[in-house]
């Protein structure tokens, strides 16, 4: 049996001896003046290891780790795709759901989530965000202590799975976006520092040195991780990626004229995505409020088809919850709410008081398109001390009213798992660090996060232990049974409408006003002059009559609703005003 021959290369600048060891077998390697060690048309009749300086580790660029980070190294296999006829859909018309694969279902891989995907169609979804895959230490967690990037986490199915899942969803017309971390790699099993400068104390950040995206050997760092970037389009035909944390990318290159990594990356994702004919976009996380990283063109920073942005979310948290502890004491409720749905930032060069000083630039009139927003998601519900969802703070009247200012929002809406159905199980923090000493100090640090929030002082659940992961898996049945299946039922009805009405399907600037009417209790949504969102926002019910003279009722979660056009406290009502006097917002 003949097989297939592989290069085998590793950058190690710093190191003195690289060989490798392939099947028990020792295959010398040479080193160029670049600092790349290499072996050609090598047989891969095992799994591989190099040997540096003595120590056998793994490849960086290893795809499939089939025993963890500690084990040894195999290439990609052939796959036979199947989704030939898929090319994509623009971001504009995306509806997101992010998804955690171990807790998604009770058997937390990648082929039982396949198995759910019907149910995310028939909920009207068009893409999923899969959070983190890098393999990184034990079996469970989130992912962003990934340190092998270009392998699939094998406790999740290895990287054959991921392949399957992605050929599914395409089959399904559903678009797959991967969670993506190149602002650090976890503690545990992170072999590039001794290899060469992938890191610099030039820069610090809250996982320590920083990223080298801007020092002397940046060339290849930079490469690195936009061939992982290119790897996720072209071998596993994802359609976009989500960018943790652009915040903590330092990078100093524009000041002497060098192309910043950020732009490095999108041009090459894109021409990656040009090569195989298909719609590929990238959504960076950043906490910035800086609306250039959007901007396009070749001068642009960044140039991202999105961001991910969070006021909208913050305002809607306090005018539901009215908690004020840490960030959300900077948010005064549906005044915020509105401010963002209008003007995308709360924050937007205004002065932040949680963070002492101005923050954010004004977003003016970019796409409205450009920026994702959640009810929920991983880090809203996850970093509380005891992964508490909304719909466990607030009755479903209120969850479904945030539902129905997100969904009918100007901007691209995401979900996530569970949030449709208000889901009664928790998304906790969980880790399985082998180290004991970082497990350790995973545990002690989670206990000391939450020193403002006065709301977060029950006690933390240790991150460790495998029963704070189960209880974070989600709950299937219950969405046959009340409250959740009416929240799932809402939740339904509101995609469908985002997708067939034409206010709905606008997203300039100038599309939508909102304004909080305190003396009434009403805040009041309006897209194009047409539709229009009330929800009952105070203690009394609101006469909706008195907003729209005449429209039909496209929704309502009000189950005493009648004609006299009187909303229940915490509901919601979409009214077309097609006809009507556009009210005053």
């Amino acid at each position: 049996m003949s097989h297939p021959l592989h290069t085998l290369a590793l950058w190690a600048p710093a190191s003195e001896h690289v060989s490798a060891i392939v099947g028990g077998t020792p295959v010398a390697l040479r080193r160029d003046d670049d600092g790349w060690w290499s072996a050609p048309e090598v047989a891969l009749v095992g799994p591989y290891r190099f040997v540096v300086d003595g120590d056998e580790i793994p490849d960086p660029r290893s795809c499939h780790q089939p025993d963890g980070v500690d084990g040894g190294s195999w290439p990609l296999a052939p796959y036979d795709w199947h989704d030939a006829g898929w090319i994509g859909r623009p971001l504009v018309d995306e509806v997101i759901l992010e998804l955690h694969v171990g807790t998604f279902t009770p058997e937390g891989t990648l082929d039982a989530a396949i198995d759910r995907l019907d149910d995310l169609v028939d909920l009207g979804i068009t893409a999923v965000e899969v959070m983190p895959l890098a393999t990184f230490p034990g079996e469970r967690g989130w992912g962003y202590d990934g340190v092998l990037l270009y392998a699939v986490h094998p406790a999740y199915g290895g990287p054959d799975a991921f392949r399957r899942f992605v050929d599914a969803c395409h089959a399904r017309h559903l678009a797959v976006v991967l969670d993506v971390v190149y602002n650090h790699l976890g503690p545990s099993g992170n072999h590039l520092p001794r290899l060469g400068p992938y890191f610099t104390n030039a820069h610090s950040t809250p996982w320590g040195a920083a990223v080298n995206l801007d020092q002397p050997g940046s060339d290849e760092v930079r490469r690195f991780f936009v061939d992982n970037a290119t790897m996720w389009i072209r071998d596993f035909h994802v359609d976009g990626l989500r960018l943790d944390a652009v915040h903590a990318f330092h990078d100093d290159s524009a000041a002497s004229g060098r192309e910043p990594f950020l732009a490095q990356l999108t041009r090459a994702v894109r021409a990656a995505a040009d090569a195989v004919g298909r719609v590929v976009f990238v959504i960076g996380e950043s906490d910035l409020n800086d609306p250039t990283l959007v901007d396009p063109g070749p001068d642009a920073p960044a140039a991202l088809d999105a961001v991910w942005s969070d006021d909208l979310h913050h305002a809607l948290h306090v005018a539901l919850t009215r908690e004020a502890d840490g960030y959300y004491a900077d948010y005064v409720g549906w005044e915020d709410v509105a401010r963002a749905l209008e003007r995308v930032y709360v924050y937007d060069g205004r002065m932040s008081m949680h963070r002492g000083r101005q923050h954010g630039s004004p977003v003016d009139d970019r796409p409205r398109r450009a920026f994702v927003v959640s009810v929920q998601n991983h880090d809203q519900v996850g970093n509380r001390a005891t992964g508490t969802r909304l719909g466990h703070l607030v009755g479903p009247a209120e969850l479904e009213a945030a539902a129905a200012v997100v969904l009918c929002s100007p901007f691209v809406p995401m979900l996530f798992q569970g949030e449709e159905w208000a889901a009664s199980t928790p998304f906790l923090y969980a880790t399985d660090h082998t180290d004991p000493a970082i497990a350790e100090a995973v545990t002690t640090g989670r206990r000391r996060e939450f020193g403002s929030f006065v709301s977060f002082t029950d006690e933390v659940p240790d991150p460790q232990a495998e029963a704070t992961f189960r209880a974070s898996v989600l709950d299937w049945d219950e969405r046959e049974h009340d409250p959740h299946a009416s929240v799932l039922r809402w939740y339904r009805r509101l995609i469908e409408m985002r997708r067939t009405h034409p206010a709905l399907r606008t997203h300039g600037p100038l599309d939508t006003s909102a304004a909080w009417h305190p003396d009434t209790g009403a805040f009041v949504m309006m897209r194009g002059q047409r539709l229009m969102v009330v929800v009952a926002a105070g203690d009394e019910p609101v006469d909706v009559s008195t907003l729209a003279r005449q429209g039909d009722v496209l929704l309502t979660n009000d189950t005493t609703w009648g004609d006299d056009g009187v909303l229940a406290p915490g509901c919601t009502v979409v009214v077309d005003v097609v006809g009507s006097s556009a009210p005053s917002t």
